[in-house]
């Protein structure tokens, strides 16, 4: 299995047969030219996970990928022109199972009201399990090998993301929702997740390095 980190929340998992991108937003700068896809997930219906500009001249470009979308993005979707499911129960997407986990996005101020966020784990025979959470740190998805884990937020204090961090303890983790961070910061971030978070969890951070492999039992 291979992760490519494009920016901020947004993950292009290529999983025994299927390559399967994940939150295509606005602080994202490298999916517009991706291409093959089998498969577009949606979490939540934010700018910075779901592109309002990009979003339709991608999938048009990729007219054969399933698009899977929390409740809340089917709509939003739909007047982009882009026809979507829902994502509510396990998904077969060639050899790869995806499957939804949650169902709403962390409290941001009780000012703000909540909207649906629905996280992805993907499995497939032979390869390591993959969860991305989108923007909630609450999701049951199980034992997984690689967890993808929000790095910073407006919703998110640093003790929780690290809490998340230790509560699944994956073999491995890549930091994603890091797009406001500034480098000084973001190192400060990622010191933490690796030093407070899971004890068993090795951080990989994937920000421009391109496709890097993950392989089951390592």
């Amino acid at each position: 299995m291979r992760i490519t980190h494009l920016g901020h929340a947004c993950l292009l998992v290529e999983i025994a047969d299927a390559r399967v991108l994940i939150d295509p937003g606005t602080f994202a700068d490298g999916f517009s030219d991706v291409r093959d896809l089998d498969a577009v997930v949606v979490t939540h219906q934010h700018p910075d996970h779901l592109d309002p500009e990009r979003v339709g001249d991608l999938l048009r470009a990729n007219a054969g990928a399933r698009v899977l979308s929390d409740p809340g993005s089917v709509d939003v979707l739909a007047g982009l022109g882009v026809e979507a499911e829902a994502h509510r129960g396990p998904t077969t997407v060639g050899a790869v199972t995806l499957t939804p986990v949650g169902d709403t996005h962390a409290l941001i101020h009780e000012d703000i009201p909540r909207i649906p966020n629905v996280g992805v784990r993907l499995d497939a025979d032979g390869e390591p399990s993959v969860f991305h959470p989108g923007d909630a740190l609450d999701g049951q998805p199980g034992s997984v090998d690689v967890l993808a884990f929000p790095l910073q937020a407006p919703w998110a204090r640093s003790r929780e993301m690290t809490a998340f961090l230790r509560r699944l303890d994956a073999p491995h983790a890549v930091p994603v929702h890091d797009g406001l961070l500034q480098p000084r910061g973001r190192a400060l971030y990622l010191g933490q997740a690796a030093q407070l978070g899971g004890p068993n969890t090795r951080i990989h951070d994937l920000a421009g390095r391109g496709a890097t492999e993950f392989r089951a039992g390592e």
